[in-house]
């Protein structure tokens, strides 16, 4: 066997590649495992020439990969401060802003959205703030699509700016340092980043959503679901003594105050200036996760309980029917040991609708299609499910372990900061700061786990081992002279600038990971043909890979904003277009002046 026939072979092996990638009826974890398998069965039935050392179990060391357990304990790291509710502070702040200056709002959400996603997981990042910008758009009259592609953008950017800020990036990294290329630290690229961010976010701010039109969402027009609750103020509230104002505003606009008891009976008005006592019942409405919050700073705890203070605590809503032991019976006099000693935090009723129906239903006797509000720990809540007669309506809303946010968010700021000063690599503090969150339960072992997505883990030991094939064989440098024949003649800039829009263009219709490790090798091969450095093509790779704006298939949060946002698939065309040509432009000029 020729070293020709083998590097034919990986070039249309990794062609095959992209194609199963870019089918989206054909499961991307199964396209990875094929193409590994063929791979592995292809150079132990053909071997490469004795001397490379390269083997079918060569390809598969990218299990092994620093980059991909980098990844991996980044992901957790990730899902920690999103499970302690730390992200939920600043996503009130934006609310408020957003009631008073919305242009200063959606600038101020905009940088949030991007600085944040230069640290951390973009798409945790969107998740929060989808709902929060969805009821502040239609609090404030302004469609939602006007709103949640920028910001969705704008995550994406802010991505691109360090080494950890997407999987892309640290992928890229790690190649580009196996071919020689020193390792680039998590700021070294940092200016021509902020640059380009500098640009896009204005783009966002002031053009983006006029080239956006009103769209109906699958959010408007229905009715959230909104629980009533009561909650007491105890000893240890911060709220006790305090006017009733003060607690308005801690509580936020996601809660509304429908009465105020003091005694047994005695209602008292809700005046501002009214200071609330020990022992003043509060009936409260609103979300899931807002009376949770409410119980929390009003009531600090559940009398019943310390519910609040479990590490593994789960909110359920149970539907009462007509075979529940719960019909017919006054909320209050619900059987805690038919519902697994589970604590009913909060009671809804279709139909229900406004403030001042709500007086009589302080005790409500349950009826058909009343849906409780019940909080406890795991195992209770999954006896729960498994009970005859007892029908559950949603499984999946979590109690922020708020006691722990502050311990998450400090967690993942000093992993940051420490990997920034190069002194320890991120592998290790990501370690240390997993190690931290475990210990600290900011997060659960279940939960470490889930926030390891499988597909992801595939796709990228896929794309390193077809990276790796196409160097071995020496594909990656035969059709860098192949290039470099054809475009050798051209002006560095003019290169630098076509690879950039290359890959670009390819990340819409292919997974970024794989067209960003495949193209890495390939762009250095071209800078070590032409006797240039090889620094600003890994980063036209990058940036390039990053640049996900065209397409919502793109990008994961572009899938996101999508549903929320009820967007066309032209709509990401009308306001992606220009932000691509924009950025292609900016970065293909400040590479070359930066670099070459």
């Amino acid at each position: 066997m020729t070293l020709e026939f083998h590097a034919l072979a990986a070039v249309l092996l990794s062609v095959g590649a992209l194609l199963l990638f870019s089918r989206n009826e054909i499961p991307l974890e199964y396209s990875c495992i094929g193409v590994l398998t063929t791979l592995v069965l292809f150079f132990e039935l053909f071997p490469l020439d004795p001397t490379a050392g390269v083997t079918g179990a060569t390809f598969l060391r990218g299990f092994g990969n620093e980059a991909l357990i980098t990844i991996c304990l980044l992901l957790v790291l990730a899902k920690g401060v999103e499970v302690s509710g730390a992200l939920h502070t600043f996503g009130k702040w934006l609310s408020r802003i957003w009631l008073g200056h919305r242009q200063l709002a959606l600038l101020a959400t905009l940088v949030f959205a991007a600085f944040t996603s230069a640290f951390a997981n973009n798409t945790p990042i969107v998740v929060m703030m989808l709902p929060i910008l969805v009821g502040v758009a239609h609090r404030v009259d302004i469609p939602p699509s006007k709103i949640l592609m920028p910001v969705g953008f704008a995550t994406i950017i802010g991505g691109m700016s360090t080494t950890i800020g997407t999987s892309t990036n640290l992928l890229i990294v790690s190649v580009s340092e196996d071919f020689g290329l020193p390792r680039l630290e998590m700021f070294d690229f940092i200016l021509p980043a902020a640059i380009a961010a500098v640009v896009g976010i204005l783009y966002l701010w002031l053009l983006a959503p006029k080239l956006l039109p009103p769209r109906p969402t699958l959010l408007a027009g229905t009715e959230p679901r909104l629980f009533n609750a009561t909650v007491e103020i105890e000893e240890d509230s911060a709220l006790a003594g305090q006017e009733l104002s003060k607690a308005v505003r801690a509580l936020g606009p996601d809660i509304r105050v429908v009465r105020v008891e003091r005694g047994s009976s005695i209602e008292l008005v809700r005046l501002p200036t009214l200071k609330l006592q020990v022992a003043d019942k509060l009936q409260i409405r609103g979300s899931p996760e807002a009376i949770h919050a409410a119980k929390r700073l009003l009531g600090s705890a559940d009398r019943s309980g310390n519910l609040v203070r479990e590490p593994d605590d789960r909110v359920i809503e149970v539907v009462v029917t007509p075979d529940s032991p719960l019909h017919n019976k006054k909320l209050s006099q619900a059987q805690l040991s038919e519902l697994r000693d589970l604590v009913p935090i909060g009671w809804y009723r279709p139909g229900v609708h406004r403030d001042a129906s709500l007086a009589q239903w302080r005790d409500p006797v349950l009826r058909n299609g009343d849906v409780l509000l019940m909080q406890g720990p795991r195992q209770p809540v999954n006896d729960l499910i498994e009970t005859p007669q007892i029908m559950i309506l949603a499984r999946t809303i979590h109690v922020p372990r708020s006691d722990h946010a502050r311990l998450a968010l400090g967690t993942m700021i000093g992993v940051v900061l420490v990997a920034a000063t190069g002194l320890i690599p991120i592998l290790a503090t990501a370690l240390v700061g997993v190690g931290v969150m475990l210990a600290g339960r900011c997060l659960a072992w279940n939960e470490a786990w889930s926030a390891i997505d499988v597909r992801i883990v595939l796709v990228i030991v896929t794309s390193l081992a077809l990276g790796s094939a196409l160097t071995v064989t020496g594909a990656a440098q035969s059709l860098a002279i192949g290039l470099v024949g054809v475009i050798g003649s051209l002006p560095p800039p003019v290169i630098l600038s076509g690879l950039l829009l290359i890959t670009a263009l390819l990340t819409e219709i292919v997974t970024n990971n794989a067209i960003a490790v495949i193209a890495t090798p390939i762009a250095m091969s071209i800078s070590t043909e032409l006797g240039l450095p090889a620094l600003p093509f890994v980063l036209a790779v990058l940036f390039g890979a990053n640049m996900s704006y065209l397409t919502p298939i793109g990008y994961q949060t572009n899938l996101l904003v999508m549903g929320a946002g009820g967007y066309r698939f032209s709509d990401f065309f009308r306001a992606g277009l220009p932000l691509q040509i924009l950025l292609w432009l900016v970065l293909s000029f400040v590479l070359s002046e930066m670099y070459l």
